[in-house]
């Protein structure tokens, strides 16, 4: 919300520049493969279907009262917030900077300083609560790995061990690596597509196996062509992003 507000009064007839709303790319095959880096990004930005199930083991459910009814409504109310502030922000962000905008709106808007720093400590506050929810998953299969493989004992200190490791990881390819946007059109098309979009769907008829032709069946096959497109098509437009910007990025920046 503080980008969305800031960019909106930085959009404001009193304190607008030039802004150029046309494509950013030159060519038309620059503008096809940045839309194919732009579907990777929102998909990535979507994405979370992987750990859905891990969050709904952990509510309790019985055969009266089933686990799917308040995870059902917790899924709708967590995607209407999340495409409110991402539309918001995304809309906000392209009105006042036009194709200027950088990856990162933060970055664009520049002043007031203590805002920006603001919004920046709310995102450290966010990522520190969802770096935990995305990374249980990967927690528990190093932890089981490490005591069925190599059979180190459970307990605290592997806990602690493995996880700070895991996050030190993490942190330093993060710090070394700042290919931003091309890394969310890569990751989102290459990593979250299958586990988000269309996995889901094909366990859901080999499962449910719903009539043929059916709304269930036709939504279902729907969203497997539609992923695996994403799949297809975002990593190369993230790839070709990269491999642009490659000379313009410095390790640590």
């Amino acid at each position: 919300m503080i980008a969305f507000f800031a960019s909106v009064l930085k959009a404001h007839p009193a304190a607008a520049a030039a802004v150029d709303y046309g494509f950013k790319a030159t060519t038309a095959a620059g503008r096809v493969f940045g839309a194919f880096n732009a579907l990777g990004t929102v998909s990535f930005a979507f994405a979370g279907h992987n750990v859905v199930l891990e969050i709904q083991a952990t509510i309790p459910s019985t055969p009266e009262r089933p686990s799917k009814r308040p995870m059902w409504r917790g899924v709708v109310v967590a995607y209407a917030v999340v495409a409110l502030c991402y539309f918001t922000v995304a809309f906000g962000g392209y009105h006042a900077f036009g194709n200027a905008v950088a990856p990162n709106v933060l970055i664009s808007l520049e002043k007031p300083r203590w805002l920006v720093a603001a919004a920046n400590l709310m995102v450290v506050v966010h990522v520190i609560g969802a770096y935990q929810v995305y990374a249980m998953p990967v927690f528990d299969m190093i932890e089981t790995v490490l005591a069925k493989k190599l059979h180190l004992r459970p307990g605290l200190p592997l806990r602690v061990t493995a996880r700070s490791a895991y996050v030190a990881l993490t942190m330093f390819i993060g710090i070394t690596f700042p290919f931003f946007d091309g890394l969310l059109g890569f990751f989102g098309g290459f990593g979250f597509a299958p586990t988000t979009y269309f996995i889901p769907c094909i366990i859901w008829l080999i499962m449910r196996k719903p009539a043929k032709y059916s709304l269930s069946w036709l939504m279902n096959w729907c969203f497997i062509i539609i992923g695996m497109l994403l799949m297809l098509v975002s990593p190369i437009g993230g790839l070709r992003q990269i491999i642009l910007d490659a000379s313009k990025y410095k390790f640590y920046s």
